[in-house]
């Protein structure tokens, strides 16, 4: 069977409990992050306004240039809430939080129309705009979040309401989208119902929702262009829209034929997760060479170290190769948090240290930063680079980033492991029990066993009512160099079983079986390509998987002034109580030191350098304590 004839996917959230680094942030959603997105939906009135009991709520945030309001994504932002509450039920019961959400599924049920339809805004705000402008009003894209949370809170709770609500809804959709007498030969501009039909049928079992999944993906960016017509059918101008290109929701051309990652970056990013389902469930290779290029693409010249994505506000997306500016680095949270669905979905077809190798770089260093580690506070945008002003608030006009990073972090099992047929996967480290039956019958129990990322060494041990045969693949990371790896003792040749950059061990496994991997977690330097201007003569530091900065709270102001040598010194590491028992690492450095500089902006003499120590932390965890600079790219000699 070659590769890309297999078929991987994800475990469910439930099939796995987490501790250690993950448990954590599990429970700080669990704790805070959970109930404080519902209160800071209902505070916005997105309650109100699915409540057929009470008076429309009209026009709440006002229409904007662009033809629309980010009301519109009401029911986007409550769907993720839901999906996060789903899951943080299943690590910690909460009676009142599931009667709260059970309250808002009841009111969506009386909010659904006869024929399936359900959105808050074109029901109760603009009934008369239904279906009329696909291309900007993100009715699709709410429905996807709501697909989202229905699995979600069925597999965590066992109540079908939701799921059964958004069944109709996409029966809906199926009469509603095609090419037949009377249908819609469309698609949404922003694109999210592509993934959240193929989870809808993988729970359901329902190939019909594929079809669906595919029809939207085979359909975008086809001559004629659907929103071009579809404006001139509305009496709107086609080429009088804001962004002024089908680039902008990744339209301009059909989908296998797209090389070159472009327009807004959470749009691309739901896109490609889509297109990789599609390719999983159908075997498409047209799709995934496509997707090939696209991840080539985008992580050789359009990625920043942290796997942050999209540089520009401006159209919150993707400019020039190697344009990746620091401190006005946009970087949204929801496009890493995409970056981490998509890599996820390229495993698909096979275990790959590529996609995981990103997936992991993205997960830690670009979606984590946003949320806040007592759960409370978010970053929309993630600068590399901060003068002191940039920090986590507490909600935001447009609040889509902080219930994307606590449903990704409340259901990061489903990331680490994936199964197929006869193999289980292991994407990612950190202790947890994964629960699993393979398609042979046998029942798996595989425990984690380690203090990653904080350390390198992975145990795992299985628990097996009878001995079964399945392979199991690790990831050995590309940065692991003198990784070890060893089955009951004995040690295994990873030169000879590592392919893709997974070793793979396929045997009879019997209970109580123990698999050891050490990742060793040097502190390295990283160079960028000479062609990013913005990281001339500077180095990032990594760990493992972590990225690592400066902050004002250890170095002091001036972090610009740190000089890092050529040949990176002997480092201490130590434990900070204060962020979550983080590594932090101690370097001896040198430092510009301008005490003597006088007034003038400049002079013939560089300053003079002292000798100093510089602490860097986790960049993950950078605003967490008292405000201040932050600088991940710091001078350095070579």
């Amino acid at each position: 069977m070659s590769k890309r004839d297999r078929q991987f996917r994800p475990v469910a959230v439930p099939d796995v409990d987490l501790g250690g680094f993950w448990g954590k942030w599990q429970d700080a959603v669990s704790d805070s992050t959970a109930e404080i997105l519902l209160d800071r939906c209902e505070a916005a009135g997105m309650i109100k306004a699915i409540d057929v009991n009470q008076p429309s709520p009209g026009v709440v945030i006002p229409i904007q240039p662009w033809g629309g309001t980010t009301q519109m994504f009401w029911d986007s932002d409550l769907g993720k809430s839901i999906e996060t509450i789903a899951y943080s039920l299943y690590r910690k019961p909460n009676p009142r939080l599931e009667a709260r959400a059970d309250a808002i599924i009841d009111m969506y049920e009386r909010l659904q129309d006869k024929d399936g339809y359900l959105n808050a805004w074109f029901q109760r705000v603009q009934p008369d705009r239904r279906w009329t402008n696909l291309r900007d009003h993100h009715e699709l894209y709410c429905a996807g979040h709501l697909m989202e949370a229905a699995v979600a809170y069925y597999q965590a709770t066992g109540k079908r309401k939701l799921l059964d609500i958004m069944c109709r809804y996409a029966d809906y959709m199926i009469t509603i989208f095609g090419h037949g007498e009377g249908q819609i030969p469309g698609y949404c501009g922003h694109e999210e119902i592509e993934l959240a039909l193929v989870k809808l049928a993988r729970v359901t079992g329902e190939k019909k929702y594929l079809e669906l999944s595919k029809y939207f993906i085979d359909e975008r960016g086809t001559e004629p262009k659907f929103f071009t017509a579809e404006a001139i059918r509305d009496g709107r101008d086609p080429a009088n829209f804001i962004q002024k290109t089908y680039e902008y929701g990744q339209a301009h051309q059909p989908v296998r034929d797209q090389r070159k990652v472009v327009g807004h970056a959470v749009r691309a990013m739901y896109l490609y997760s889509g297109m990789a389902d599609i390719a999983t469930e159908y075997k498409d290779d047209s799709l995934t060479e496509a997707l090939e290029a696209l991840w080539d693409d985008v992580v050789t010249k359009q990625m920043y170290i942290t796997g942050g994505i999209g540089p520009s506000a401006s159209n919150e997306g993707f400019t020039d190769y190697f344009d990746l500016p620091n401190e006005t680095a946009y970087a949204e949270t929801c496009a890493s948090v995409g970056l981490v669905f998509w890599a996820n979905r390229m495993l698909g077809r096979g275990p790959d240290r590529r996609y995981a190798d990103i997936m992991e770089q993205a997960l830690y260093n670009g979606a984590l930063p946003g949320l806040a580690i007592d759960g409370k506070t978010f970053f929309y945008d993630n600068p590399l680079e901060s003068a002191g002003k940039h920090h986590r608030w507490t909600w935001h006009h447009c609040p889509c980033c902080p219930p994307n990073i606590a449903r990704l972090v409340t259901s990061i099992g489903s990331y680490m492991y994936a199964a197929s047929d006869d193999e289980i996967a292991v994407h990612l480290y950190g202790e947890s029990t994964l629960r699993c039956e393979l398609a042979n019958g046998a029942k798996v129990t595989l425990k984690q066993t380690t203090n990653y990322p904080w350390e390198g060494t992975i145990a795992f041990t299985t628990e097996l009512a009878e001995t079964a045969r399945f392979a199991l693949s690790l990831r050995i990371p590309e940065w692991a160099d003198g990784a070890t790896l060893s089955v009951n003792g004995t040690m295994v040749d990873l030169a000879a079983n590592v392919t893709d950059g997974y070793a793979r061990i396929e045997r009879e496994w019997a209970d109580g079986d123990r698999v050891a991997l050490y990742l060793p977690l040097a502190l390295r330097p990283q160079y960028a390509n000479p062609k990013v201007r913005q990281d001339a003569g500077r180095v990032a530091l990594m760990r493992g998987p972590l990225v690592y900065c400066v902050e004002t709270t250890d170095n002091g102001q001036d972090l610009s002034a740190i000089v890092l040598p050529a040949d990176l010194p002997a480092a201490e590491t130590l434990v900070l109580d204060d962020l979550h028992n983080a590594v932090a690492v101690d370097l001896p450095v040198e430092r510009e030191d301008g005490s003597d500089w006088g007034k003038s902006l400049y002079r013939n003499a560089p300053a003079k350098r002292v000798k100093d120590m510089a602490r860097f932390v986790p960049y993950h965890l950078w605003d967490n304590r008292a405000p201040g600079e932050m600088l991940v790219w710091v001078q350095s000699e070579k």
